[in-house]
Formats: C-alpha cells, sequence, structure tokens
C-alpha cells in the first residue's frame, strides 16, 4: 500500500539525507533474513567488548509488576560506542499466572543514529532476543566453563532452549554428549529440530531425571519456564560445573553455594534475579561482571574445580548490536516500510 492515500512509504525508497521517516521492521521481515551463528556470537562479542571499554552505556533497566505479577513490564535505554547509535528497547509479557499458550508477549526495539540524529528502525525484537541471549550463554560457556568441556544439559524448551546447544556448539565444538531436559514433546522435538538444521550429524539425548543429568554436565543452562518442575540444586553439579541461568531451572542453592558468580551484569541481576533470593531475601555478590571477562580484564573462571554460576540477563547493547545487524541485512534487502510518524 504505496498509493497516495497511504502515508507509508517502502523501506527501501530513497530518503533524502534529512529524512526523519520510520522504518518500520515486522515479524515477518525479520524471519527471513539469514544470519549465521557466528556471526551473531561476533556482534554480541563486539557489544560487551565495547561496553567493557567504556565506550557504550548500558544504565539498569526500569521494571513495573503489577502486586498480583500477572504481568510484567521493562524498558531500557542504551548507546553502542561502537555503532553511534541509541536505542530504547520495551518488553511487556501478560499472562505471567497462566499457561504458556494463554501469554502475551510483545517486545520492541527502536534505533536512533546518533550522527545524523535520525532514526534508523523500529522493530519487533523478538528474534533479536531469541538469537542473542543464546549467543551470551555459549560466550558464557566458552570463558567459563571447565577446561576440556565435553558435555551440555539444556534445560527447558521454549524459545532459549531451542539454539541454545547450537549456539554452545559454536563456541564449544569439543562437546560430545549434548543432553536435554523437557516437558513438551513439541518443544523437544523443536530443540532436535534445530540442532539438525545447523549441526545435521548431531543429536540431543533426552533425559527424564534433570537432577540426575546435572551431575554428569560440564555445562547447565536452565531456559525452562516459571512452571518446570526442574530444580537442580548445587548438591546435583559435580565440581568443575558451570551452570547457567536464563529462565528456570536451577535451584537458588546453585548460586548461593557456587564457588564463583558470574553476571552479565550485578544490578541486572538484583533486579530480576530475586527469585534467586535466599531466607532473607538477599542475593550474594558477584565476583565478576562478564564484560570485563570478555575484555580479558577479569578472569571467568580461576580454577578448573570451581562450580561456577552465571546468570544471563539481557543487556541492551546486546539488542542494539543485533538490532542494528538486523536493519542493514533489511536495508540492502528493501524490507520494511517507512512511516511518516513526524509528520
Amino acid at each position: 500500500m504505496t498509493g497516495t492515500t497511504d502515508p507509508r512509504i517502502p523501506f527501501g525508497t530513497a530518503a533524502p539525507a534529512d529524512d526523519t521517516t520510520l522504518r518500520l521492521l515486522s515479524t515477518s521481515d525479520l524471519a527471513g533474513l539469514d544470519i549465521s551463528l557466528a556471526d551473531v556470537v561476533g556482534t554480541v562479542e563486539g557489544a560487551y567488548r565495547t561496553l567493557a571499554a567504556g565506550r557504550s552505556d548500558n544504565p539498569r533497566k526500569v521494571t513495573v509488576k503489577p502486586s498480583d505479577g500477572h504481568s510484567v513490564a521493562y524498558a531500557m535505554l542504551g548507546r553502542d560506542g561502537s555503532r553511534d547509535v541509541v536505542a530504547v528497547k520495551t518488553s511487556y509479557k501478560h499472562g505471567l499466572d497462566k499457561g504458556r499458550q494463554e501469554q502475551h508477549y510483545y517486545t520492541t526495539l527502536t534505533l536512533y543514529d546518533d550522527v545524523t540524529g535520525l532514526p534508523v528502525a523500529m522493530m519487533d525484537c523478538g528474534r533479536v532476543g531469541s538469537l542473542r541471549t543464546p549467543a551470551v550463554s555459549a560466550l558464557l560457556a566458552r570463558e567459563c566453563a571447565t577446561p576440556g568441556a565435553r558435555s551440555a544439559l539444556v534445560i527447558g524448551t521454549g524459545t532459549q532452549g531451542r539454539l541454545a546447544l547450537p549456539f554452545l556448539l559454536t563456541t564449544l565444538p569439543g562437546l560430545d554428549r549434548l543432553m536435554l531436559f523437557g516437558t513438551h514433546p513439541e518443544g523437544i522435538e523443536a530443540v532436535r529440530a534445530r540442532l539438525r538444521a545447523h549441526f545435521p550429524d548431531r543429536d540431543v539425548e533426552v533425559v527424564t531425571d534433570a537432577r540426575a543429568a546435572a551431575g554428569d554436565a560440564d555445562v547447565v543452562v536452565a531456559t525452562a519456564g516459571a512452571h518446570t518442575p526442574a530444580a537442580v540444586e548445587s548438591a546435583d553439579l559435580a565440581p568443575g560445573t558451570l551452570s547457567i541461568l536464563v529462565g528456570h531451572g536451577l535451584a537458588p542453592s546453585t548460586l548461593h553455594r557456587a564457588d564463583r558468580v558470574v553476571a552479565t551484569s550485578e544490578a541486572q541481576m538484583n533486579v530480576t534475579g530475586t527469585d534467586m533470593a535466599d531466607a532473607d531475601g538477599k542475593l550474594p555478590a558477584v565476583d565478576a561482571e562478564f564484560p570485563p571477562v570478555l575484555a580479558g580484564v577479569t578472569a571467568g573462571r580461576t580454577a578448573p574445580l570451581e562450580r561456577i554460576f552465571a546468570y544471563n540477563s539481557g543487556l541492551v547493547v546486546t539488542d542494539i548490536a543485533l538490532g542494528h545487524r538486523f536493519a542493514q541485512l533489511a536495508l540492502e534487502q528493501g524490507l520494511g516500510t517507512r512511516v511518516p510518524l513526524w509528520r
């Protein structure tokens, strides 16, 4: 719809240098963009390194949640210093007191060019988040897993669980035992399908006892929803195990009894990790934040037999970097729609 009665303009149409129209990228626009796992990992890693160098800004997220807990909303503002891009991300989930099929989830990312002062794009941030989060887990595993790690357990088969293993194999190609705990048959099959799409010669071992399987894993990635029956305890983990919390599936003891705690952001963990608090409502101090670990300033692991707990909370600078990468790819393919919002 690009006629004179419709104010929208096709994304690929040339725009003047002072154009302030907003480019919209929908879920379907982004779904067709081809990007490799290595490209995603490299983009996310670059965002962390720029943050560690002090060239980016990632303020603490703002959260609102009603007293009955039926919904939660976040707002995140940030600036990527390597791309000179400012962005705002919003995230809203409704129906937390209901089953997965009854929940509603919306997330958007709006990017602005901090050199020209003009808008870049507004996009659905679902695919960005679905790629960014497992990429961060894979980077955590690369930096913090025990040397020679060979086995991994993923807990959960939702959005984050489905790409956890392909990303882990991207950064830890030596993994030779891949385990999965899930309670939804369709989710289990989706995990298998995603794994074979990226690594056709690999398959996953489905386990029915998450706690027992955790004892055989060098890396445990917990991505499950709040209603998961899985609750791996610290005592279930072998010496040297790295446990990464993305969603649910790890009991608080894995954090409080860890030999070392690493977080993408301690401030973010204190906001979104309250379900891991002890009986007094407290969380332990973080031993290392992940951006300095990636930059080589701080050690991720200090001993082979350390049990390390890693908290993976999203940093908006990684969304900005990956979102900007998607915007570039979309522009090259003429995808999206320009809307004269400010006219």
